[in-house]
Parts: C-alpha cells; structure tokens; sequence
C-alpha cells in the first residue's frame, strides 16, 4: 500500500512540476515581470536583482521543468527529491509571505495558464511538501523506468529541447499565448463584466491621445495596426528600421496604424523624428502593454477589436497584410 502511495506522489509530483515548469517555459519573459514585481521595494525590497530578473527566470524555470522530469523517470532520486524539496520550500515562503502581506494578487506559478490566489497556491505547496517528504523517508522505492543509458539519454534530451524552447520564444513571441491579447481574441469582449465580482481579462486599457480616449473608436475599426513599444529606454532601437517598413506598407494597405507606449511624450517624438516613422503615439499603461506582446517594440494587428496578428519585430518579415 505504501509503495502505491509512494508512487502516485511520484507521479503527482513530478507532473505538477512539468507542467508548471512548460507554462512558464513558453513564456520566460512572463515570469521576468513577475520576478521584477517580487525583487520590487514594496514586495521584497531586493531591487537590485532586478536587472537579473529574466536569468534568473529561466534557470528556475528550466530546473522546475528538468526536476519534474527527473522524478518522472527516476534519475538521481536522492539529488532530485532533495532539490524538489528546496525548490518548493522557497515557493512556500514567497506564496506565504504574498498571501499574508497580500503583495502579490497573482504569483505566477502556472504562468497564465490559471490564475490562483495566493492562499490557493500557498495550500497547493503545503500539499506539495508533504508529498515530497513522503518520497524524502520511502527514496528506496524510487526506480528507474529505464536502463541507466536510456534514462541519462532523455534527461539530456529533455533538457536540449526546453533549452531550444526557451532560446526561440525570448527571439520570436511565447509558442502558446494564455493571455487576454492572444490572437483570436476579441479586446471589447475581454473587457466585459461578468457579474461574478470577478476583475475582467482586459482592464486599464486605454489608448490615449493628449485629450480623450481612443480605444473605442479604434477597437471599431476594421483594419488596425499598433506597434507596441512598452519603454523606449528598454526598447530595442534596432527594430524601428523595420518598424517603420512595416507601418508604410501597412498605411498603403489601408490600415490605421499607432504607436502605443508609456514612455514619455518628448522621448517619444524624437524616436519618432529619428526614424521618420509614419504614425503617432498614444499612450497606455506599461503593464497593459507588456501583457499585450512580449517585444519591445511589437506589432499587433486588430479588426474589430479582435487580434488577428501579433509579432516580434524581428518577424516583421513575416507579416502578411
């Protein structure tokens, strides 16, 4: 019975790890903002890890990925489960401290994949740990699957490819897109209440000129392109060439197209004279946009207020309008 229970925690365990570790994998840049957000003078008061955010993101989320692995097929048991253990052992203080201090609304752990409190999650790593030290005491009835060959073989395996993974989405955008702006998605729809008490999908949108809100006069609009630039301090400056391509060819193809930022008027006007570039800024909320598309500067396109295309600056080669 006992060997029953051991192996249903193993199993348990080590998929809860994969999948979280693979949400937040085709989304690294996603935990970046929730690691900046916990680093944060009113979360952690450790600001100076800032700028190691998104390192730091992706090592912890290629060891959750790998640990879960590792435990699924058996390898290095005693180090996988005393790892497991640490690792969760600090999700359980961050999930407490942002539960109790109510600091962080979301933490994060299954990506945008679901949304958890973080009481929901803080119980979810209490039932965790518990798990884990039952494997900690019984470590002897954790076996391979596989021969030693075949087991070191897919481990390595394993650990290329979310290596690849995580390589290609922080080049292009997130492979699988959990978010409120995915393409297919309608914004006005986003932004409905439900009734249910429950915050929408879509909120503090808002894309404003000097004077007034635009947002629904363009989420009407059938053709619409916004070239998304979150900051223009962390932007990357060799993608407004391109931009700027783009926005033509789309201005030809009848398009509407905006800047949308939440950088400031003056810096944006200059990058704009700079690059000669064919439309104007309205401002939106930086979380709004960094939710919206993960680059710096991005294209989306809309019809309708639905998304019909998003893409990295360095793809804009790819877009078909």
């Amino acid at each position: 019975m006992i060997k029953l229970l051991v192996h249903l925690s193993r199993i348990f365990v080590g998929a809860m790890f994969v999948f979280s570790g693979f949400v937040k994998l085709v989304d690294p840049i996603g935990s970046q903002y929730k690691f900046e957000e916990y680093f944060g003078e009113s979360v952690l008061n450790l600001e100076f890890l800032i700028p190691y955010a998104l390192p730091f993101s992706i090592l912890l989320i290629l060891a959750e990925i790998m640990l879960g692995v590792m435990l699924l097929l058996g390898f290095k048991s005693k180090l996988t489960t005393w790892s497991l253990f640490g690792l969760t052992l600090l999700f359980l203080f961050l999930t407490w401290y942002s539960a109790y201090y109510n600091k962080v609304t979301d933490c994060g752990c299954f990506g945008d994949a679901i949304k958890l409190t973080p009481w929901e999650t803080f119980y979810k790593n209490v039932i965790l740990i518990a798990l884990i030290i039952l494997l900690l005491i019984r470590m002897k009835d954790i076996k391979e699957l596989f021969s030693k060959k075949i087991t070191v073989l897919l481990t390595v395996v394993c650990l290329l490819s979310f290596s690849y993974i995580t390589y290609h989405v922080l080049n292009h955008l997130p492979i699988i897109d959990f978010r409120a702006y995915a393409v297919g998605k309608n914004i006005p729809e986003g932004m409905e209440y439900k009734g249910d008490g429950e915050i929408p999908p879509v909120h503090d949108f808002m894309l404003e000129d000097t004077q007034n809100d635009l947002a629904p006069e363009i989420l009407a609009m059938k053709k619409v392109m916004l070239v998304i630039v979150y900051n223009i301090d962390k932007s990357n400056k060799e993608g407004f060439k391109a931009v700027k391509e783009v926005a033509d060819k789309a201005i030809q193809k009848g398009y509407k197209v905006y800047g949308v930022s939440a950088s400031f008027e003056d810096d944006l006007i200059l990058m704009q004279n700079k690059h000669n570039l064919p439309f104007d800024f309205l401002f939106c909320d930086e979380t709004t946009l960094k939710t919206m598309i993960r680059s710096n500067p991005g294209i989306m396109t809309l019809s309708k207020g639905t998304v019909t295309g998003k893409w990295n600056w360095k793809d804009i080669q790819d877009i078909e309008l």
